[in-house]
């Protein structure tokens, strides 16, 4: 019996696993799915490239000195112009960390929509390619972004992730199909009431007995009269 057993549960995942790959098989989407969703969401597969640049307002090595926000920005701008007539972006980037004085990125970094925080995706893809924007002043730093370029993913560079998104999509479809079909269901009032339990002398005090209990203990009694 207990062979029996395991031959039946490995013959329901044998069964389980082909179903899986079939329903699978049965989602894939097409190529011309593919070209159809990329063309309807091709602003989801913007790239831009920026160059940051940071004011340290605070620094670690100085007791309780810290920049204005004017004096930040003059800092700043003092940075900006020395890029803008061509000194070595490498040279002002490494100049300017030595200092302690901030950071500047010596090569842009690429960032996919949803990659960059909110507000900072929302000016990056508002600015001009070469163009400079204050994104953030705290008490801490400054912060502004150069636009280098931007860009969109082509359908080649992103077809693979389009149709796994679309395949989940539609296995998930069928997989809802399926179960309406089955008629799977569950009657919650099988499972009855949870109650907090109480002691043997207690339960016996306050429940009593039941009609069937009732029934089976009088059908004793009347077998020992018989």
């Amino acid at each position: 019996p207990e062979v029996a057993r395991k031959l039946d549960v490995a013959r329901m995942q044998v069964l389980s696993d082909a179903a899986f790959a079939s329903l699978m098989q049965q989602a894939e989407p097409t190529f011309a799915e593919v070209s159809q969703y990329y063309s309807a969401h091709a602003s989801d597969y913007d790239e831009v490239q920026i160059r940051r640049l940071f004011i340290w307002k605070q620094r670690e090595n100085t007791k309780g000195a810290s920049l204005t926000s004017q004096a930040a920005r003059a800092k700043a701008e003092q940075i900006r112009q020395a890029y803008a007539s061509g000194t070595n972006v490498q040279k002002l980037s490494s100049d300017l960390t030595k200092s302690q004085e901030g950071m500047l990125d010596a090569n842009p970094l690429s960032f996919i929509r949803g990659e960059l925080s909110p507000p900072i995706e929302k000016v990056a893809l508002s600015l001009k390619e070469g163009e400079w924007s204050e994104v953030e002043d705290t008490s801490a730093r400054l912060l502004l972004i150069q636009l280098v370029k931007r860009d969109r993913q082509q359908l080649g560079q992103v077809s693979s992730r389009i149709e796994k998104q679309l395949q989940d999509q539609k296995m998930q479809a069928l997989l809802n199909d399926l179960k309406k079909n089955a008629g799977i269901w569950m009657d919650e009032k099988y499972f009855g009431t949870a109650v907090a339990p109480v002691p043997d002398a207690q339960r016996r005090a306050s429940n009593p007995p039941s009609e069937l209990r009732k029934s089976a203990t009088k059908g004793d009694s009347n077998n020992e009269e018989q």
